[in-house]
């Protein structure tokens, strides 16, 4: 089911942009978000769309006086999907790769986080260490990821002797890795953190060293949006920057992410 959450315009606050020649063009914005990646995105107990991505979201729009529409995705059809028109961008962190930049453009990064590995603990890996990647780290193991992501196409480029197991979401690897049925998963570190120290992560760790090169999982995480659409573009550029500097922005990551700064720039 598609989950949505309108935002108030921020006309009454007296948002600068609201009055502007673009925003007028862009009164109401339908935005994507996958809704399966906690913390970032997720649906409740009472179907609602929830999460850090989509608190970004609302704040960002009500921040640019235009007016809101959230919907949930699955993550293999949300670019897809932002072509065809069913939404107008995509706010579910996605990265910011030169892959991707072929068919869609995005904003400024919003966030960033790096990669780890997680699996039982006393378990370790290494791959990747003094900036390139080490080949044999993961021989013979048997690696779950989200498919379609910076993370899946990591491990199919540069690790094939290991098994990977490909997921339609993070939540579903999780299960594997605690079910025995695969050694570790790969992914963003904000995803996996709160989840070792939960209960269903219990003796469970990383067993690697967070790691980022720009080569392999981009520039940070950006808003989708497609390449006509540069008007749009400004718009949530200058949202962002007001919400960087106002500190709404860190109010949110500081409701998610109490030891992670998602923008450290």
């Amino acid at each position: 089911m598609k989950n949505w959450i309108k935002v108030a315009t921020a006309a009454a606050v007296g948002v600068a942009l609201s009055a502007s020649a673009a925003s007028a063009a862009w009164e109401k914005v339908v935005i994507a978000t996958e809704g399966a990646y906690p913390p970032f995105n997720y649906v409740d107990k009472d179907g609602k769309l929830q999460g850090f991505d989509v608190d970004f979201a609302v704040k960002l729009c009500e921040t640019a006086g235009i007016e809101c529409e959230i919907v949930a995705q699955d993550w293999d059809g949300i670019i897809p999907g932002l072509l065809a028109k069913k939404y107008d961008a995509i706010i579910a962190q996605m990265s910011i790769t030169e892959e991707r930049k072929r068919s869609i453009d995005f904003t400024n990064y919003y966030s960033t986080t790096p990669a780890v590995f997680v699996g039982k603990e006393g378990m370790s890996v290494t791959a990747w260490k003094d900036d390139a990647v080490v080949e044999d780290a993961l021989d013979g193991l048997v690696i779950g990821v989200q498919r379609s992501t910076t993370h899946s196409a990591f491990l199919e480029d540069n690790f094939p002797n290991a098994e990977i197991r490909m997921y339609d979401t993070q939540d579903n690897a999780l299960l594997d890795l605690t079910a025995g049925r695969i050694d570790a998963t790969l992914a963003d570190s904000g995803v996996l953190v709160e989840w070792v120290k939960s209960d269903a992560g219990k003796g469970y760790a990383f067993i690697s060293d967070t790691f980022a090169p720009k080569e392999f999982f981009g520039e940070g995480t950006g808003i989708g949006i497609r390449k006509e659409d540069q008007d749009l573009k400004e718009i949530l550029n200058k949202a962002l920057a007001e919400m960087l500097a106002n500190g709404s922005y860190q109010e949110i990551n500081k409701k998610y992410f109490e030891e992670i700064n998602l923008h450290p720039n």
